[in-house]
């Protein structure tokens, strides 16, 4: 009796032992009043209080200084007038700025009713946008990589990426598609390895059709998520195997088994298709044929060749190489300041990008990785989609989504096995170095001096 006892309580501690060391192989017991579900509440708690956090924060930056200069910067000339004109009790003829659609533009003639026919209405969306824009690279990390901290790096790097940060705060069409195409992203990829992957599916497609009810670039990312999901059909479909099939694969036979046609038709096509169409009600009403008409509008102006230059434009191989910016503002304030707003990007951000993306590559096309496999999907769709397009004006904030998309490929990299953990946190601190030396001519309120200005002008292409 006595070495039974003695037997039961060494079991008993050892067993202890290795739950405290977090053994995986040893089920953890949970008290009646606490189910095994309540288990992951506090970790998804944790994780939304860290995405409002970073909402407040990123808002909060955006809106320093949002109402200088108080007059139109760049393209607010087309847009701010296009939503003024919505708040007419009668909507006057002809409508301004048809060749996009509405959705942006009504967002911004909500906030000029709120907050005034001044800079602040104007602008204030974009702040908000921005900031969701930088928690949906948040909730991207989180999916990607599985850990909170990663997830934070890869916002604050997005954050600290001057592109983001200019858009943001700007009455411009590009920082709404991109807020929702990249929550919608956020949903994708949460999907993604989940056997029911439905509801997150269905939200996605809901949101994509939000961002092109923005602009029709935010086609783009639901178009590769189209093709992702159709190639993994078709491979299904021929009953493909990897011979050497690993667990991070980024497919596999046995992928989403529930999912039907049906599912994918009402996620990637119904659904956003109603939220795009409902986004012209309010100017359209649900006359068939006037919505026709305003799609047949967009098309013709979006698609056409024959559109006259332009002092900053730039085709689309540039762009990652930051070649030829967009100056927004360029005021002289004194004899030696100026007032300066360029769309650039961080350099210490997207140079390095494009090394991490290589190594992206390889470890999606080498290793099958399905993490590599979305980051490589989500940065080149986006990117590479302008150049089957027959439009021959472009700018490189046309660049916005794939280079926002390139904080994940650093964050993928700096990360990797082997990498020490430091790195990632000191490579974020040379990105807001970066972004403090960049700042003067990224935000008007701040000013430069003219010997700054031509110490940040590297390369003659950007004047």
């Amino acid at each position: 009796m006595l070495s039974d006892s003695c037997g039961r309580m060494r079991s008993m501690k050892t067993q202890h032992l290795l739950l405290s060391r977090g053994d995986a192989n040893l089920p953890r017991k949970t008290s009646p009043q606490q189910p095994l579900e309540s288990i992951a509440v506090p970790r998804l708690s944790r994780s939304a209080v860290i995405a409002v956090a970073i909402f407040l924060i990123a808002h909060l930056a955006l809106l320093i200084g949002l109402t200088t200069p108080e007059k139109f910067v760049f393209d607010e000339v087309h847009y701010v007038p296009a939503a003024r004109q919505m708040l007419a009790p009668v909507m006057s003829q002809p409508m301004l700025n048809p060749m996009h659609p509405p959705l942006a533009k009504e967002l911004m003639a909500a906030s000029i009713a709120a907050f005034g026919d001044n800079a602040l209405g104007w602008r204030y969306p974009a702040t908000l946008f921005g900031a969701l824009a930088i928690v949906a690279i948040y909730l991207c990390g989180l999916a990607l990589f599985s850990a909170r901290g990663p997830a934070i790096a890869a916002a604050l790097i997005a954050g600290l990426n001057q592109m983001l940060y200019v858009q943001a705060r700007i009455a411009m069409l590009d920082i709404f598609a991109l807020g929702f195409g990249l929550l919608a992203t956020a949903a994708f990829m949460h999907g993604f390895r989940r056997e029911r992957p439905q509801t997150m599916f269905a939200a996605a497609g809901a949101l994509f059709g939000l961002a092109a009810a923005c602009k029709w670039s935010g086609l783009f990312p639901l178009g590769v998520c189209i093709v992702i999901v159709a190639v993994i059909r078709l491979m299904q479909g021929w009953r493909t195997l990897f011979a050497d099939a690993r667990p991070d694969d980024w497919y596999r036979p046995e992928l989403w088994p529930g999912l039907k046609l049906h599912h994918l038709a009402l996620c990637f096509a119904i659904l956003p298709a109603l939220t795009y169409l409902a986004a012209f009600v309010p100017l359209n009403g649900l006359s068939l044929p006037d919505l026709f008409e305003a799609q047949r509008r967009i098309f013709a102006d979006n698609t056409t060749t024959a559109i006259a230059g332009h002092t900053y434009m730039s085709s689309w191989p540039s762009w990652p190489l930051l070649a030829r910016p967009v100056w927004f503002l360029f005021d002289k304030t004194a004899e030696d300041n100026v007032a300066a707003i360029v769309f650039l990007g961080n350099p210490l951000v997207l140079w390095p990008a494009l090394l991490a993306l290589i190594i992206v590559l390889r470890d999606f096309i080498v290793a099958r990785r399905w993490d590599a496999f979305l980051i490589a999907a989500f940065y080149f769709g986006p990117w590479l989609a302008w150049a089957l397009l027959p439009r021959t004006l472009g700018f490189i904030y046309y660049y916005l989504p794939a280079a926002t998309a390139a904080s994940l490929a650093l964050v993928y990299v700096l990360r990797r096995h082997g990498m020490p953990r430091w790195l990632l946190w000191a490579y974020v601190g040379v990105a807001a170095a970066g972004f403090a030396v960049m700042l003067p001519i990224s935000a008007a309120f701040i000013g430069a001096s003219m010997n700054s200005f031509n110490r940040l002008m590297l390369f003659q292409s950007w004047i």
